[in-house]
């Protein structure tokens, strides 16, 4: 059976890794003021600069169900099955649009990753390797959500203004957050984004303190696959995270830079690493 893995424009992959996968995604719309376009048309360095000129946030629109219709008749035409990864439930209703279209085939199944940006991209990536080694459609989907509950994502931010102006924190909480220059911990839990722990201080330290952090609290990696994604990184602050994550015993580190729909939520200066934290003793997944 040939069976396309698919995902949203969410995934955040760079196109080596997407064709390397073979990964096909179908993008979010994604509007700065009177302008629109498609993410991955529209960059994350178009989206921090319309935030900083007009002090509005974009506006993101989910794929909607006519464009998975087509999308997946598409994929048919050549593979016989599709496995499509949608970005979670609890942050759109792209999931459910997904659902909605692939109720007119008996042969695309739609995974709620409960997750976001490369998190996804992590479960994608484990579908591709077990549709390579021969498993039928109904055996990938079972494996994969049996690693959804292990899916590491989180972030640091350094600014809030963009949760500030999408009505994820009060006035009040932004206010003290800018005088502390408090720089916030966001992880994604049961499909949603929550606060977990606040560094204090220059930005690149709290960097360090997060990824010790995360490495510490999810200590029980699968080595073989990381990602460090970022919106605004510099190359330093990317290095220093990839040799921490050398340390650690990762086998493949995969920088990539977060897309415009990602972008227009989480704002500059945001970077996460992201793993599936279900390895044993020796950071080997067994399943």
């Amino acid at each position: 059976m040939k069976i396309a893995i698919s995902a949203e424009s969410t995934i955040d992959l760079t196109k080596e890794l997407l064709n390397e996968y073979d990964i096909h995604t179908i993008p979010f719309t994604v509007s700065l003021g009177n302008k629109e376009g498609l993410d991955g048309e529209i960059t994350s360095e178009e989206i921090i600069n319309f935030v900083s000129e007009t002090n509005q946030l974009p506006k993101t629109s989910a794929v909607n169900s006519f464009q998975y219709t087509e999308h997946f008749e598409k994929l048919l035409k050549e593979y016989d099955a599709i496995i499509h990864f949608s970005l979670s439930s609890e942050m759109s209703v792209a999931c459910n649009n997904a659902k909605i279209a692939s109720e007119e085939f008996q042969n695309v199944y739609i995974i709620d990753t409960r997750s976001l940006s490369t998190g996804i991209a992590l479960l994608a990536m484990y579908a591709r390797k077990l549709a390579n080694k021969g498993l039928e459609a109904e055996d990938i989907v079972e494996a994969v959500l049996n690693r959804i509950p292990s899916n590491q994502t989180s972030f640091v931010l350094s600014r809030l203004d963009y949760l500030y102006k999408g009505g994820r924190c009060n006035g009040l909480s932004y206010l003290a957050a800018a005088l502390l220059k408090i720089r916030p911990q966001i992880v994604v839990k049961n499909g949603a984004m929550h606060p977990r722990s606040k560094y204090v201080g220059k930005y690149d330290r709290c960097i360090v303190k997060y990824v010790n952090d995360t490495l510490e609290s999810f200590n029980t990696p699968d080595l073989e696959e990381v990602f460090i994604t970022s919106t605004t990184a510099t190359p330093e602050q990317i290095l220093t995270v990839k040799k921490m994550l050398i340390e650690r015993g990762f086998k493949n580190i995969h920088i990539t830079n977060a897309g415009a729909t990602i972008t227009s939520h989480c704002g500059e200066n945001c970077l996460g690493i992201l793993y599936l934290n279900d390895g044993n003793e020796k950071g080997q997944y067994l399943g």
